[in-house]
């Protein structure tokens, strides 16, 4: 039955399954899209925004949520807009490689920023 099926991304385990509309690895537990899937094996990844928009390198952002940040009494306020983004393969579902004035270098989760 998961002969057809892609193994999973995290341990590359070959026993996935479908469940619903995800794929599920019963050895890591790992859930993912079968759009997700396909799209890491064709070797291109779409990365979308929290309203569902397709990002790209040198994209504006808006955060759409205030963030904490670690060191930094304030944090990033939602509404602050990003320039010039990159994305990126980062840990942990960080996939947005920025400068974000006030607090220098980081990285941001797609499902945290709107495109302008």
């Amino acid at each position: 039955m998961s002969e057809n099926l892609p193994s999973c991304p995290e341990c590359s385990g070959t026993y996935t399954y479908e469940m619903g509309a995800l794929l599920v690895c019963p050895e890591c537990g790992h859930e993912w899209s079968t759009s997700e899937g396909s799209a890491d094996a064709g070797g291109d990844r779409v990365i979308k925004d929290a309203v569902g928009n397709v990002l790209a390198d040198g994209d504006a952002v808006t955060v759409v949520k205030t963030l904490k940040v670690k060191g930094s009494p304030t944090g990033i306020k939602a509404g602050t807009k990003v320039r010039n983004i990159r994305l990126v393969d980062g840990v942990d579902g960080h996939d947005i490689d920025c400068k974000v004035d006030g607090f220098g270098a980081m990285q941001l989760k797609s499902s945290v920023v709107k495109k302008v």
